[in-house]
């Protein structure tokens, strides 16, 4: 009897110690065993469709002053077969080119329906482009499948869609998860049929406060999103992370003081917590775009921004907050931006960028300069400030 009791207690304090094990990581990063990017993958996400002289400048930015290891860049289907079978790769294969040259992997988008193949309203015209659902699936595999095929091994991930859960980006018509996913599902089938080993990201989601037609909240739009199984058609969950308020301010803190828990940069744990409820904790995440704005311009943003001091401080912090409390279960981050030649200071984006088409460049860019890269379990040194252009040309402070 004494026997049979004191196994008893064996198991229920087991029992509860493994109960509060559990709760100590509500994340349970530990179920990430074998993550598709290593944590931290450094990205920033980039506009060389166009070369107006700034695009190999830009990329020797990227390999040897932020010692980034991976550019995001957008392959938009209305560019590469504006009218129907007929294809167009020359920017495709001059950015894969100079990226190679310089030992950069490439996260590529994709989506930006054309005309020829949209399901409601298309916007592209000189910095402004809004997406809209294909028409015809088989168009759309295609595209998927053209682009895969080319450059099999030649890209590292591709990101398809961004932002379904905004009617902007979903033709101006009312998001749909479920919709979404069966054009997610298209596309990976039709990636895997020619490369089965590029890794594959669902959009990132926005973070919003509406419930309506213009937009539905990044969390029920994942949630549904799993209700419609889409998790079997990617290897890693796409999110965005905006900087509402600083690094450490959680949506908790938000939720206190009578704030959206979205309007934090913290808002990807909350979306992380539903992975792990569908019981997908195994599988990584990926911040697909975050920043900080400085806007004085756009009233949609401004309430918002920051000074420019706060956006570098607040950057090397975020980097520093994911790599103590997200590692292993968020691997990539892409910081936007480096700028796109066609901003001007009435696009919104012309404020988050590092960089600015008139040849500014913002403190946050010498703060990532400098910053410490967490490589799984080694740390590399950035750069201290006075560097010799010969040695950070000889050297690199990339993750290997």
């Amino acid at each position: 009897m004494i026997a049979t009791v004191a196994i008893l207690q064996i198991i229920l304090t087991t029992s509860f110690f493994m109960v509060l094990a559990s709760k100590s990581d509500p994340f349970e990063g530990d179920a990430v065993v074998n993550p598709p990017f290593a944590p931290l993958t450094y990205s920033i996400q980039a506009f060389l469709w166009w070369d107006d002289g700034v695009v190999g400048t830009q990329l020797d930015w990227v390999e040897h002053l932020l010692g980034f290891t991976h550019v995001k860049h957008t392959f938009a289907w209305r560019n590469m077969e504006p009218r129907i079978g007929e294809w167009d790769f020359s920017q495709s294969d001059r950015i894969l080119d100079e990226l190679e040259a310089r030992n950069i992997q490439l996260i590529a988008r994709l989506g930006q329906v054309p005309e020829w193949a949209a399901d409601g309203e298309v916007v592209s015209e000189n910095t402004e482009s809004h997406d809209s659902p294909p028409t015809d699936m088989v168009a759309w595999a295609n595209y998927c499948r053209t682009i895969a095929e080319r450059y099999q091994g030649r890209i590292a991930a591709y990101q398809i869609w961004n932002e379904p859960n905004l009617a902007r980006e979903w033709g101006n018509q009312t998001p749909n998860a479920a919709a979404y996913v069966e054009v997610l599902r298209v596309c990976s089938i039709a990636i895997r049929e020619v490369d089965s080993d590029v890794i594959l990201i669902s959009a990132g989601l926005s973070p919003t406060g509406n419930y309506d037609a213009i937009a539905y909240p990044d969390d029920v739009y994942l949630d549904a999103m799993y209700q419609a199984e889409f998790q079997q058609y990617i290897d890693v969950v796409g999110v965005h992370a905006p900087g509402f308020a600083p690094p450490s301010y959680g949506p908790d803190d938000a939720e206190r003081d009578g704030r959206g828990r979205w309007a934090t940069f913290r808002r990807v744990e909350d979306l992380r917590k539903i992975m792990v409820l569908h019981g997908d904790s195994a599988r990584q995440m990926a911040i697909m775009e975050f920043g900080w704005t400085t806007d004085q311009q756009n009233p949609d943003y401004q309430w918002f921004a920051v000074s420019e001091a706060q956006q570098a401080e607040y950057i090397v912090e975020a980097y520093q907050y994911a790599a103590d409390n997200w590692r292993p279960w968020v691997g990539l981050m892409s910081l936007i931006y480096l700028h796109n030649p066609q901003w001007t200071e009435n696009d919104e984006e012309w404020w988050w960028s590092l960089t600015t088409p008139n040849g500014y460049v913002r403190p946050a860019f010498y703060a990532i300069v400098g910053m410490d890269r967490y490589c799984g379990d080694t740390i590399i040194n950035g750069w201290p400030y006075g560097t010799p252009e010969e040695v950070y040309r000889e050297q690199s402070i990339a993750c290997p």
